[in-house]
């Protein structure tokens, strides 16, 4: 990683130059087996659990791990159960939230499924796994996020049956004490300029040892002891990491539009060609305040490569937020691009004979 990040790519080396600016946080992890046992090694750069970063759309990985947990617990239900969020015209199933979720990173999707969870049962699935450092407490992209009653769910237990989902009511969240909740000289409220830096101690907070630690799980199950894996059967663990490397355009959305890397920032994130299909990218990216965040697995079946990518980085040069001047496709993208390409690049000579 350290030859990676010293490399004269201008799309790192402009970042690395300034590094102190852009929060940089990366985990690399190398995979090797060894007599059928698989070996993680991690490499950190400026990883730090108690330094925040906005984790955008990336919660939405363990959202959809912890429906499908609460599926399988339940019984009645499946991932092809139909369902509809009280007050939503939108009759929907599970699968196809979680789909969206990844496809397109679709906010309302990951909405219907929290509405189904609730903040509370969220936060108390992580913490039973080992999954510290990370906390969920509003939804994305909506007027009143932060609303710690969920919504009832009326859900089709067969063509003429329902049955209601009762809302619950969740615990309001304390500020975050980490370092790094205010961040910048100003922001934007109803369209008016706030001279003070924006605080962020409210929001949803996922660390890159969380993330990395979700992610390992979903993968690689049977590297963590029965209590700390994702309850769910190798059905839905299959359909999960299905869902998470599909490409927009495998999943019926318009290509022009949604491009193969549109939620894949690691190798491809700066072009709009196609990924090869010898190339797996497993992942969910997020995107908001300036933050950009990718968690990604990584595979190569022609030429036996997979490693494991989490990073971060914060392109905010005007230190104003929510004014949606945000440096994502000139400074954060090609970076994280950059990033996922030099690894790449060292992989296939560690893996070569």
């Amino acid at each position: 990683m350290e030859h990676v990040l010293r490399s004269q790519d201008f799309r790192i080396k402009r970042v690395m130059d300034s590094v102190g600016q852009y929060e940089i946080q990366i985990r690399y992890t190398q995979i090797d087996r060894i007599n059928g046992e698989v070996i993680f090694t991690d490499y950190d750069f400026q990883v730090d659990d108690e330094k925040y970063f906005y984790p955008a759309s990336t919660i939405k990985l363990p959202i959809a791990a912890l429906t499908l947990e609460k599926i399988n617990e339940l019984g009645t239900l499946t991932t092809d159960t139909r369902f509809y969020v009280e007050g939503d015209s939108l009759e929907t199933t599970f699968a196809t939230e979680i789909s969206k979720i990844f496809a397109v990173s679709d906010n309302d999707a990951n909405n219907r499924l929290m509405e189904f969870l609730g903040q509370d049962d969220i936060n108390d699935r992580l913490t039973k796994k080992g999954i510290s450092h990370a906390r969920i407490s509003h939804r994305l992209g909506m007027k009143d996020a932060d609303e710690v009653t969920t919504k009832p769910l009326v859900i089709y237990l067969n063509d003429s049956t329902v049955t209601i989902l009762e809302s619950t009511i969740n615990t309001p969240p304390d500020s975050l004490k980490i370092h790094g909740m205010k961040k910048g000289i100003g922001f934007y409220q109803d369209d008016l300029l706030v001279d003070a830096p924006f605080d962020f101690g409210l929001k949803n907070y996922y660390s890159i040892d969380a993330q990395h630690g979700v992610l390992e799980r979903v993968l690689f199950p049977e590297q963590f002891s029965k209590e700390k894996r994702f309850n769910i059967s190798e059905a839905q663990r299959k359909f999960l990491m299905n869902t998470m490397q599909t490409l927009p355009r495998n999943a019926g959305y318009d290509e022009n539009t949604y491009y193969d890397a549109y939620g894949k920032f690691f190798m491809y994130g700066d072009t709009k060609t196609h990924i090869p299909d010898h190339i797996k990218i497993y992942n969910k990216v997020g995107f908001a305040y300036g933050t950009l965040t990718d968690c990604a697995y990584i595979t190569d079946s022609k030429n036996d490569i997979d490693f494991l990518l989490t990073a971060t980085i914060l392109v905010n040069q005007n230190g104003i937020f929510n004014d949606d001047t945000y440096e994502f496709e000139e400074v954060g993208i090609p970076f994280l691009s950059a990033l996922g390409s030099g690894l790449y690049q060292y992989e296939l000579k560690r893996k070569s004979p």
